[in-house]
């Protein structure tokens, strides 16, 4: 099944929503997801509680994570810029953060608070005012998220959480419901995060009517290495995102033919004794998985860009001069000091990157995601009369001549 089938499946979804409102949300909620949550919004109360409860390890772990990432973040605030084209005449970009957004946060086989910091943590940095989290409701925790990511939206200052997952939710947050107990969840202006690929399907759906950040497709690494690689490592790395899904791509490409021998060695040794032995043995032995011998670097580098991983790792001799040779990429992983587990929770870079090949055009989650650019055109009557001649021959030259004479109008009114 691909996106475009899944729409086919979650249209009646978007539509209902739209339609009945709440209603419809919690009768597919229930439908989908096997239970009715309590209701929509998660109570303020319960945000506390899961805070209280939470593992202080599990507590000091997150607050690192978000101190790192707010670091990075930080740095990728835009500021606005004046430019002064001629005298009298300037233009100012404005970086002006989106109103409301919309955070997906994803259930189903792992519970992920490090997406929540990663979806929270940009939008906050770039200014957003409101920010509405969405989660799965669980049937283990009585109809409501998962409280580990309910902890993490209370350690982030998030208090407007919703118990809704999957298409539903997209559409909720697009849309806007008024909710049972008088309070509404209004509609959001951007939803991001991943989710599967119903989620997918209701972010392409309604793209237009929300901005979003990108079609996430299932989690991928790549890992370009030559014979100085530790095969103990790349192994390890592969079956760390294997470990995501059935449909996780792993890929090593390697000009030595010693380490790809040595890593299927590895693999097999290390998927054995791991706890999700048969998925990630699934998503090894899938089509979307290899190991792909080449010549040489050259040719790696040649395939790497052109797979253009979410995740690409680099274990080779003077492994920051190749990593800088790469040019399609999510996010790049130098040395074997790097790996994409770092990266996932406490690395300080974001973890919500593009799949599918969609890193030789797009770029990860991060606080431009949240901004806007607006110019700002300020021409006194001195430089407007200058610019004029270069206006109206332009104008005439599209055969738009009304454009043409809303300068005239100024610079030659007897005319």
């Amino acid at each position: 099944m691909d996106v475009a089938d899944a729409g086919e499946r979650i249209r009646p979804i978007l539509a209902d929503v739209r339609s009945r409102g709440a209603d419809a949300v919690l009768d597919w909620s229930e439908r989908l997801d096997g239970i009715r949550p309590p209701s929509l919004r998660v109570p303020v109360e319960r945000l506390a509680r899961a805070f209280d409860a939470l593992d202080p390890a599990v507590r000091d772990a997150l607050a690192e994570s978000i101190r790192r990432a707010r670091m990075v973040h930080a740095d990728q605030r835009r500021v606005d810029v004046a430019t002064v084209v001629v005298p009298g005449g300037t233009v100012t970009e404005r970086w002006l953060p989106v109103d409301r957004v919309g955070l997906y946060v994803p259930g189903g086989r792992a519970v992920y608070p490090s997406s929540v910091v990663m979806n929270v943590v940009p939008a906050q940095v770039a200014g957003v005012a409101s920010i509405a989290v969405v989660s799965p409701p669980q049937r283990d925790f009585d109809g409501w998220p998962h409280p580990t990511i309910l902890a993490a939206c209370a350690l982030l200052g998030v208090d407007e959480v919703y118990a809704v997952g999957g298409a539903q939710a997209v559409a909720m947050l697009a849309y806007g419901v008024d909710l049972p107990d008088g309070d509404r969840c209004a509609p959001v202006d951007l939803v991001t995060g991943p989710g599967n690929i119903y989620v997918t399907a209701a972010k392409r759906a309604l793209q237009g009517v929300i901005g979003i950040d990108s079609e996430a497709g299932p989690t991928e690494v790549a890992v370009l290495a030559d014979d100085t690689a530790n095969p103990v490592h790349v192994a390890a790395d592969l079956i760390s995102q294997a470990e995501h899904d059935v449909l996780a791509a792993a890929l090593l490409v390697t000009d030595s033919l010693w380490l790809a021998d040595a890593v299927m060695a590895e693999l097999a040794a290390q998927v054995a004794t791991t706890k999700h032995a048969e998925r990630i043995a699934e998503a090894l032995a899938g089509s979307q998985s290899a190991i792909v011998l080449v010549d040489d670097l050259e040719d790696g580098l040649r395939v790497v860009n052109a797979y253009a991983a979410e995740h690409l790792e680099i274990h080779t001799r003077e492994a920051r001069e190749v990593a800088m040779r790469v040019r399609n990429a999510g996010a790049i992983f130098v040395g074997t000091w790097s790996p994409v587990s770092l990266g996932d929770y406490a690395a300080g870079s974001n973890h919500v990157l593009p799949t599918a090949g969609a890193a030789r055009h797009s770029s990860g989650l991060s606080v431009q995601s949240f901004l806007r650019g607006i110019h700002v055109v300020e021409y006194d009557e001195g430089a407007l009369r200058d610019v004029a001649p270069h206006v109206i021959a332009l104008a005439h030259a599209e055969d738009l001549p009304g454009h043409g004479d809303a300068i005239s109008a100024r610079v030659d009114p007897g005319r």
